[in-house]
């Protein structure tokens, strides 16, 4: 019995000396700030600094792996293998729809994990294979010159706000425990090009432009809880934005009380001595940046100059203590320290990768995004059993460039816009391809004859991520990366007006990220589909469209200029004249257009009656929208507010928006709600939002120049 007693008393012993070896840091039951504390404790100085750029070293004595913190899912797993390859974020944008949007991100993070485990899982631990993505990019769209446009949601806040956060939903997951991935927010602020000199440019803006149009996502996104925030290449009013105390502490970790991880464009620190030559010393941009709030270095600055810094005397290891307790909170939300089996995304394996049912999101994501710029005597959708042969060409009809953009995986199932059309008229219809043209051969065509002898011909043209995108990628860009015209190829023109020789029925479908000068070939296409970059399903997607099976209802989430001459300098960030916000002129497209082939009719389904007495208050608005065509379709309710004749206000602006299925012949109530928060505008004498009284104007309709319903209210002078 005494044996007995004194084995399970060593039981015990035994037992709790194994709980006290489990490191606190790596204790999951422990407060996160106490596991951070215990872990900074552990690590020598100069471990800390090698912890400090996006190749974070192993600690081995810890048995802490090494880890790239460097990722991207901008429109699905970038760069890093199998992955669906969903449309571009502008071609998303276009969706106007904000729940597709993060069902595409919950899909993407689902991915993003399970390449993860499987790669932890064979010991890799490599750049693209991480769970921490530098995505979204909520940058406003302001001017269509800029190449890497395509990566945003557009030029209006409020939609940017709606989609970036959606996406950062769907992203991080919703387990109260561990984030699915770590989203981040960038390129935190006024980072909207030239992409030329983007390295030592200054952007410059009053605080009023800055709060209203660039600084709005970035907020919504803080408030939904984003997990990062990069900082961006560019000076903000003189201030680099990777050591901008303005922007960092004041705005970011002060006033939007922020508590996740700044990240710096890569390179970013390195500019401010080589381009914004603000000083010659990298160990002085390293202590800046780091008391500034950065906490990870898209490069090796930190880790290389940091022990020089502390030696000068430009900061202390309580910065650098402070700068990494940021990394490891995120690191310990992913779970990184804790047991895989404690985590509910542990078991994702490749089952989870590229399924069926990503693959079928990726075409709906597609289908949605689609844009009906023209269809002339309502020549679409092409009726198959009209057309017995069908001649597809074009320098973009066989390309897997224009499906995939910039930013983007790889599935082993790209279906390009021949291959999509092939499949859905099936093997009794005589359908044949053609490269049609180069980008740059203007009297040399292929096709033309073939087009001539057949019953229609589909003509895919337009730009490609190598015409338009990010400085470097953009390699056949003329100006680095962005447009110098809003011209397509004069190659694709010419093509165009060969084929409208031939005097049959001729669709066209235009691939950009961008506004583009349709004007050009409307004479020479009896119907005009603008297809963005629409991902691996594209292809499937345009035919689904061309052929009916869907109706087109994608909304243009940018204005289409007529000319470049219509807008101000592209160096200018003042928002005078820009976007359907600010610039009243004549337009080939306005934002939120977008035809269908069916027609729909509004109605108040209850008159509105608002009498707001608090800031606190909401207006809600109940519009019935019947479908009176003979297509089932989806329409894009829109509604928008006029504000008081107060100088500096927007014209009108986009402020709740539902896309909603309607079959023909029925009926939907839509309901939109606008919290009164949302029509504050920035006092710049009082340097805060102000609700303005006077009389506002509702108008809801189906884009920004087709408003069906108006109707007006008043905001008195008490309502706070």
């Amino acid at each position: 019995m005494l044996y007995l007693r004194l084995l399970i008393v060593l039981l015990m012993l035994g037992s709790g000396l194994c709980a006290q070896q489990v490191p606190v840091f790596r204790n999951a039951h422990e407060p996160q700030e106490k596991r951070v504390a215990d872990l900074l404790n552990r690590l020598t100085l100069e471990e800390k600094i090698s912890l400090l750029g996006y190749k974070s070293n192993a600690i081995p004595r810890l048995n802490i792996p090494a880890y790239n913190w460097w990722n991207e899912a901008l429109h699905g797993v970038a760069r890093a293998g199998l992955a669906t390859v969903f449309p571009q974020a502008i071609g998303m944008a276009a969706t106007f729809n904000d729940s597709l949007v993060q069902e595409v991100a919950t899909a993407i993070s689902t991915e993003a994990r399970a390449k993860y485990n499987l790669s932890t899982a064979a010991g890799r631990h490599i750049q693209y294979m991480g769970l921490t993505f530098w995505s979204p990019n909520v940058n406003i769209f302001r001017d269509p010159r800029w190449g890497r446009g395509q990566e945003t949601y557009g030029e209006d806040p409020f939609l940017t706000g709606a989609m970036g956060t959606a996406f950062v939903k769907g992203l991080q997951g919703n387990d109260p425990r561990h984030l699915k991935t770590a989203a981040a927010a960038k390129h935190f602020a006024l980072h909207s090009g030239p992409e030329a000199g983007r390295h030592a440019f200054n952007a410059r803006a009053d605080e009023k432009d800055m709060r209203e149009t660039y600084l709005y996502a970035f907020k919504k996104l803080v408030d939904a809880g984003v997990e990062s925030v990069m900082c961006a290449y560019n000076r903000l009013n003189d201030e680099p934005c990777c050591t901008s105390n303005t922007l960092l502490q004041k705005i970011l970790r002060n006033e939007w009380q922020f508590k996740g991880h700044v990240v710096t464009d890569c390179g970013a620190i390195d500019d401010i001595v080589n381009f914004h030559k603000l000083t010659d010393s990298k160990p002085q941009a390293a202590a800046d940046a780091v008391k500034a709030g950065v906490n990870l270095d898209c490069s090796n600055l930190l880790q290389n100059n940091l022990a020089d810094a502390l030696k000068q005397g430009l900061l202390t290891v309580k910065d650098i203590d402070t700068a990494l307790a940021g990394l490891f909170r995120t690191q310990m939300r992913l779970g990184f320290f804790d047991n895989p089996a404690q985590n509910v995304y542990g078991k994702l394996g490749a089952e989870s990768v590229h399924t069926p049912q990503h693959i079928q999101l990726a075409r709906k994501a597609a289908q949605q995004s689609m844009v009906l710029l023209k269809n002339d005597k309502n020549l679409l959708p092409l009726d198959i059993k009209k057309y017995g042969s069908i001649m597809v060409l074009g320098a973009n009809a066989g390309a897997m460039d224009p499906m995939v953009a910039n930013y983007h995986g790889m599935s082993g199932n790209i279906v390009t816009v021949a291959e999509g059309i092939t499949q859905a008229a099936g093997p009794a219809v005589a359908v044949q391809y053609d490269q049609g043209s180069d980008f740059t051969d203007t009297t040399r065509f292929g096709g033309i004859w073939a087009a001539g002898e057949s019953d229609i011909a589909i003509a895919v043209i337009g730009l490609t991520p190598v015409y338009e995108g990010e400085e470097g990628d953009a390699f056949l860009a003329a100006n680095g990366g962005d447009k110098l015209s809003l011209e397509l190829p004069a190659a694709h023109i010419a093509l165009l007006k060969e084929l409208r020789k031939k005097n049959k029925p001729v669709v066209v479908v235009v691939t950009a990220g961008s506004n583009v000068n349709i004007k050009a070939i409307e004479p020479y296409a009896d119907a005009i589909i603008l297809a963005w970059y629409p991902g691996e399903q594209g292809g499937h997607a345009v035919a689904d469209v061309l052929f009916g099976t869907v109706s087109p209802a994608g909304r243009l989430p940018l204005t289409f200029y007529e000319s470049l001459n219509d807008l101000p300098d592209y160096a200018s960030y003042n928002m005078q004249g820009r976007t359907y916000r600010y610039y009243n002129g004549k337009v080939q497209y306005p934002f939120g257009f977008g035809l269908s082939y069916t027609r729909f009719q509004y109605s108040w389904n209850q008159q509105p009656v608002i009498n707001p007495r608090s800031l606190k208050d909401s207006i809600t608005v109940s519009v019935k929208v019947k479908n009176t065509g003979n297509y089932n379709a989806d329409e894009v309710t829109q509604l928008y507010i006029q504000y008081p004749g107060i100088e500096r206000m927007p014209l009108q602006e986009l402020k709740a928006f539902r896309r909603t299925q309607i079959a023909k012949g029925d009926e939907k109530i839509v309901r939109l709600t606008i919290p009164l928060t949302e029509l504050q505008k920035w006092d710049m004498k009082e340097g805060k939002w102000k609700l303005y009284p006077g009389d506002y104007t509702i108008q809801v309709g189906s884009h920004s120049r087709d408003i069906q319903l108006e109707t007006k209210f008043t905001i008195k002078k008490n309502v706070k």
